[in-house]
């Protein structure tokens, strides 16, 4: 084996969030770990994305994932030796229209029993308590123990952690070939690395459809991304997250305001994502487009420079739901990709329960939902090689 040959147990394809988590708690579990970035750690998806960690909002059978995802978030000091600015502000969905308040009130209701408590607030409360909201907010929906971090810390330091616990941290390292022997994966790396490991975990996030394709397993992964934008600073007083629940898309902002006092705010629209380049242009059009709905929300806003835009590639399913667990054609090979733009929160948790599910064989969490068994059966018997992705 010379310098650029490794063997461990499991090969981890994706360095976001998700892949530098699983590779951290993998090896907290005494599994040796390589893990294979095309660029840099978080520099996708993980790192582009709005920052939010939130619960509410969530599909009711995703709660049980982000509640132990929401744990490890407040363990991040003790974990992997820094917080990623992790700050506890609630998290707090506004609403325009009766219609709106009554399907907040709707989730709060069957959110209850999955062990997320919100707290339902009128017009008068919601004005008094967030007196920056527009005279068009009508109520509110509260998750006081939800919060907001930072996204272009948060990954890295997880790929930090792992790497100090003695995994493998690869960057720089585009895949050309995977395959399945009879026993193990061979991975090859553009510069001549070659991994073997039993096992694969797929974290490739919108490049991951080409790998499960690979193995018989296609699945209909759309590429987008999102409009991001940051403001000029102002004195620190908007807590929360917010955020809009409505019927129409084009309200569906969002906005928060870090200690330096910087609002930093996204939604209503997306732009092209390219796989080729590896990037999704932002559109001036569209933040022009999303001004006047965050204004909305709330109007101080609106005499706020921007100072600057952004975007990235992010990848979604028509139901919205990612794509975890063990494939369903090849054994030894795992998934963790599609997250539908709102895979940051969760990110912690689901590095944790893929290496649970891979060390123990079963996990705590119910997958049912994310199989990739639910787009179908498999396509006939696995290609023997992957293209490059």
């Amino acid at each position: 084996m010379n310098s650029r040959d490794f063997a461990a147990d499991v090969v981890i394809i994706g360095g976001g969030i998700v892949g530098a988590a699983g590779a951290f708690f993998l090896r907290r579990r005494g599994l040796s770990v390589v893990l294979l970035e095309r660029g840099l750690v978080g520099q996708q998806a993980s790192g582009v994305n709005f920052g939010n960690v939130r619960r509410q909002g969530r599909h009711l059978p995703q709660l049980p994932l982000a509640h132990r995802s929401r744990e490890l978030w407040g363990r991040l000091p003790e974990l992997i030796g820094h917080d990623a600015e992790f700050a506890v502000t609630g998290h707090v969905r506004v609403v325009y229209d009766a219609d709106g308040m009554a399907a907040i009130e709707r989730y709060a209701a069957d959110a209850r029993p999955w062990g997320l408590d919100l707290q339902i607030l009128g017009n008068a409360e919601v004005h008094k308590r967030f007196p920056f909201l527009g005279p068009d907010v009508i109520g509110g929906s509260l998750s006081p123990n939800d919060g907001h971090a930072n996204p272009r810390l948060a990954a890295p330091a997880f790929g930090r952690a792992a790497r100090k616990a003695g995994a493998t941290v690869l960057e720089n390292c585009e895949v050309l070939d995977l395959q399945k022997g009879a026993l193990d994966f061979h991975v090859t790396v553009k510069d001549g690395t070659r991994v073997t490991a039993p096992v694969a975990l797929v974290c490739a996030g919108a490049w991951a459809g080409k790998f499960s394709a690979c193995f018989a397993e296609p699945v209909p992964l759309v590429q987008r991304g999102p409009t991001m934008g940051v403001t000029e600073p102002v004195p620190y007083g908007i807590l929360p997250v917010v955020g809009v629940k409505s019927s129409n898309p084009a309200d569906d902002m969002y906005f928060r305001q870090v200690k330096r006092g910087n609002i930093v705010f996204g939604g209503s629209v997306r732009n092209d994502a390219y796989l080729d380049e590896r990037r999704a242009q932002p559109r001036p059009g569209n933040t022009l487009l999303q001004l006047p709905h965050l204004r909305r929300i709330a109007p101080a806003l609106a005499n706020l420079h921007v100072l600057r835009t952004w975007s990235g590639v992010e990848s979604y399913f028509p139901d919205d739901l990612p794509v975890m667990g063990p494939s369903q054609s090849v054994s030894g090979l795992y998934y963790a990709f599609g997250f539908c733009g709102h895979g940051f929160q969760t990110g912690p948790g689901v590095g944790d329960v893929m290496a649970e599910l891979i060390d123990r064989g079963t996990t705590s969490i119910d997958m049912t939902p994310y199989s990739v068994r639910r787009f179908g059966e498999t396509i006939g018997a696995p290609q023997a090689s992957l293209a490059t992705v």
